[in-house]
């Protein structure tokens, strides 16, 4: 009797164990660490406003901050996809933002609105070369107007890091384009 009372707790753990474990889609997953999408909602926004490809913010949020909001980095660029503090209060400034502060940055919807403005901008000045325009989000303008502006080409790039993080971004859009297409809106 006394085994009884020790064997059913445990076939019934075992057995919500069972279901749970059924449920849970390993792909979906892995999916998410190593190729992680949040604020889909935001990112689909921001890329119908802004005419832009939603996997390619997603992408340049992911080279950028891995999708973690809380990143600074060493030049003060803040949030998901690091701006710096020099390019948010232009984009204020440019878009009547009068009562923009540096730590609104740490906002996602506020971080990918500027981020996602910057982007585009970049692709104007570029004519709408997606290298360049990368290249410039990474190293800046001044080193892509050096390197060929709006015919410039990843080979053309200088910087190692640099051309990494063009192909990176590139590669990623369109992991973003093929493993979230409804997420993203692409569908």
């Amino acid at each position: 009797m006394r085994a009884l009372r020790i064997l059913v707790p445990v076939v019934l753990v075992g057995a919500v164990v069972a279901v749970v474990v059924s449920r849970f889609d390993v792909g979906e997953a892995i999916r998410e660490v190593t190729l992680p999408l949040r604020h889909d909602d935001i990112i689909r926004q921001q890329a119908e406003e802004k005419d832009l490809d939603p996997a390619m913010i997603a992408a340049v949020i992911y080279a950028e901050s891995r999708f973690r909001d809380d990143q600074t980095s060493e030049a003060g660029a803040r949030g998901l996809m690091q701006v710096t503090p020099q390019t948010a209060l232009a984009i204020a400034a440019e878009t009547g933002g009068v009562t923009f502060e540096v730590k609104d940055l740490d906002d996602a919807q506020v971080n990918i609105s500027y981020g996602s403005r910057h982007l585009r901008d970049l692709l104007d000045q570029y004519d709408g070369n997606t290298i360049a325009a990368l290249a410039a989000y990474n190293a800046g303008s001044g080193n892509v107007d050096k390197w060929g502006g709006p015919a410039l080409a990843i080979e053309d790039i200088r910087f190692d890091d640099a051309r990494a993080y063009v192909e990176q971004v590139l590669e990623k859009t369109d992991e973003y384009r093929d493993a979230y297409a409804d997420d993203l809106g692409l569908q």
